[in-house]
């Protein structure tokens, strides 16, 4: 690795404003890196997209990251982190991150019973990546796995209180109910967005896991591994935050979740 590598930006990326869970609790973790983040927003949402797109998609916007210096990447997407991290490592000669180890461990740290529930889009739910990893590490455990597909539109519509959004809610979980989880995976970094309103759906005795926090932390030890983390107090970081297209809730959703507002948000090309 070259000498100013530590200088270089973190690249994240996922299908829209979801991902920015992740950049959160980077920030939080890693106050001194910078971030670069891509929001695919003109190809959102990528749950009901073929496997073979979903890595095409993560590589082009891979190379795009690559071309703007960035010294790690954060697959911040659990359809991409399912289908294309595996790749997207092999191809790569920088640390590559995804969400779903991540979240495994966390859902597995969090257990009582061993009743774990898992929504996310479609294709993650079909790509059976988050099952079985827990199966592997936890033999016997017992697994709730429902597809939500309309919980990104929703989050994207900023429709995180909306009525609709809630009686929908209902209805996914209630499977969810009926096996006693314990642990429900928010398996879509869109997802922890609704965290709320999921809460009150399934009751304050369930605990939410989404592994934003997790991946952050696997992405901090990756960085001192390879000797690329910025000292704490070294620098003003800053977030950059680019989108392939700029829908008009793109911006405020961002900028509600980061906590702070958001200028100049860049419309960029890939692929």
């Amino acid at each position: 690795m070259k000498s100013f590598s530590v200088e270089r930006p973190i690249g994240a990326f996922d299908s829209g404003v979801g991902g920015l869970t992740v950049v959160q609790a980077m920030r939080e973790l890693l106050p001194a890196e910078d971030i670069l983040y891509l929001g695919d927003t003109a190809r959102v949402p990528y749950g009901n997209k073929s496997p073979e797109t979903i890595i095409r998609y993560s590589r082009e916007i891979m190379t795009y990251l690559r071309a703007n210096d960035v010294k790690a990447v954060v697959v911040a997407c659990n359809t991409a982190s399912a289908h294309a991290l595996a790749i997207l490592q092999k191809e790569s000669d920088i640390p590559v991150i995804g969400v779903i180890v991540p979240g495994v461990e966390a859902a597995l740290s969090t257990t009582r019973n061993k009743r774990i529930g898992i929504i996310g889009t479609q294709g993650t739910i079909q790509s059976d990546a988050y099952q079985s990893l827990l199966r592997r590490l936890q033999p016997g455990v017992v697994i709730t796995a429902i597809p939500t597909p309309l919980l990104v539109s929703l989050v994207e519509e900023d429709w995180l209180s909306h009525k609709a959004t809630h009686l929908i809610l209902e209805e996914y979980l209630a499977p969810m109910k009926a096996a006693q989880v314990d642990t429900v995976v928010l398996a879509c970094t869109h997802y922890p967005l609704l965290k709320p309103m999921v809460q009150r759906v399934l009751g304050p005795s369930v605990t939410l896991v989404d592994s934003a926090q997790n991946a952050a932390a696997a992405l901090a030890r990756e960085l001192t591994s390879h000797g690329l983390n910025r000292p704490p107090g070294s620098h003003t970081a800053q977030i950059t935050i680019r989108a392939t297209d700029l829908p008009a809730q793109f911006a405020r959703l961002a900028e509600r979740f980061l906590g702070q507002e958001i200028k100049g948000i860049q419309q960029v090309a890939v692929g």
